[in-house]
């Protein structure tokens, strides 16, 4: 009886991780909603189209990489911690008796939801490029671009890190990707920036520097608030299970922290573009959130929610600041994605330190030094050879009438520009 007892509560704790864990990659999902509506707000209205049209395909771009060779680079077998296996496809799932007979090294999720959940993290960091390179790219080169990253590129890095690679082996310690995911999709979107260069207009002579407001506020902030909710399931996932009180505790203090974090973000993010600008700038306050959710991702399990407020709000200020540096440096960033994941995202592994008595200096130091070298410079060879072949930048007259008609032949807002039929 005793056995029987057992066995099913076995049965019901796997049932309930792999519940939880399939609802927290459903989340991470909703944030390529939140990066599509943020994206949308921030650019001019002829190029709205162009941005939901690569949102909706880079996701499913991803999702078909990582299923045919991603996911087993990440995460197959290999005796060398630097160069990954090569499979392809993903294989079965566990049986009844893989989790009733295993013991301590028993699965307790389904490797389909793992799956899942990876999947949507990939996604999340090609999300991060389509922002930076806005109003100028090529729709196709794009989409060539995220067949590399999600099939090869993170997930060669992403072996070094959560698949047991030299960097988890030197202690590298990124609880829900800071770096993993942020900063190397901040990597691949400075590289193809620095290749396309500015929009037109964006900067004058004797470095003046020419705002290019974004079409539609309210739907940047709604986009904000989505990622921040998609976040509780990016974070909050990553504990990977639920079904005991120190995960359930653990899963509690993450959602906290990450809350916390974002909340202080806005604030600092708003109180230093007063004292910059002179006014309260609601898209640095936007980014300010963003920066706090990037600078808690790293390690949102161990702090208190007081000292996750701290970091989050060093995040808020640091993403002003490097959104100011960059225009400086005549580096276009439509959205501020390479502030907010990278830099902020190279705050968020440094901050874990304050927090994580198993994490190391030498090791958080050799996790971004590696996966921003790493990331940068194969995102840089992919991006000239598409340069030198199908090209990346579309001409001036086609940049000056819009991305809208140019690559998709459509409108997002034909009635304001006298498309639309009964004009």
């Amino acid at each position: 009886m005793g056995d029987i007892v057992v066995e099913q509560l076995l049965e019901l704790s796997y049932a309930l991780d792999t519940f939880y864990f399939l609802m927290s990659g459903m989340l991470v999902m909703w944030m390529a909603a939140g990066f599509t509506m943020l994206e949308s707000g921030l650019v001019r209205s002829k190029n709205t189209v162009e941005i939901l049209t690569k949102n909706v395909g880079l996701y499913s771009i991803a999702c078909i990489m990582y299923l045919l060779v991603g996911y087993n680079i990440m995460y197959g077998e290999s005796s060398s911690p630097f160069f990954p296996g090569i499979s392809f496809l993903v294989s079965g799932d566990n049986t009844v008796a893989d989790v009733l007979s295993g013991g301590k090294d028993a699965p307790y999720y389904s490797n389909i939801a793992d799956f899942f959940f990876q999947v949507v993290f990939v996604a999340t960091a090609m999300s991060i490029i389509s922002g930076a390179v806005a109003e100028r790219m090529k729709l196709w080169s794009f989409f060539m671009f995220a067949v590399i990253l999600t099939g090869v590129i993170y997930p060669i890095e992403g072996y070094w890190t959560w698949g047991g690679g030299f960097l988890d082996a030197l202690g590298y310690s990124d609880y829900a990707g800071s770096g993993i995911v942020h900063l190397a999709g901040a990597s691949a979107a400075l590289a193809a920036v620095l290749l396309l260069g500015p929009r037109k207009g964006k900067y004058g002579p004797g470095g003046q520097i020419n705002p290019i407001p974004g079409a539609n506020l309210p739907l940047a902030t709604l986009g904000t608030f989505i990622l921040w909710m998609g976040w509780f399931g990016f974070n909050g996932g990553s504990e990977l299970k639920v079904s005991d009180i120190e995960s359930a505790n653990a899963v509690a203090m993450v959602f906290a922290n990450t809350n916390m974090a974002a909340a202080a973000g806005v604030v600092a993010g708003l109180i230093t573009a007063q004292l910059l600008f002179g006014k309260a700038d609601l898209t640095m306050g936007l980014n300010g959130a963003l920066a706090g959710l990037v600078a808690i991702t790293a390690g949102p399990d161990t702090p208190s929610m007081l000292l996750a407020s701290i970091i989050g709000a060093v995040g808020g200020v640091l993403v002003v600041f490097s959104i100011v540096t960059l225009d400086k440096l005549h580096i276009d960033d439509p959205v501020g994605a390479i502030s907010v994941h990278g830099v902020v995202g190279v705050w968020g592994l440094l901050a874990v330190l304050l927090s994580n008595e198993d994490a190391t200096l030498i090791g958080q130091l050799a996790g971004i030094v590696c996966i921003f070298a790493f990331v940068f410079i194969a995102s840089l060879m992919v991006w000239l050879i598409l340069k030198k072949t199908v090209g990346i930048r579309v001409d001036e007259e086609m940049e000056y009438q819009g991305m809208d008609l140019v690559e998709c032949g459509l409108e997002a807002y034909p009635e304001f520009t006298g498309a639309a039929v009964g004009k």
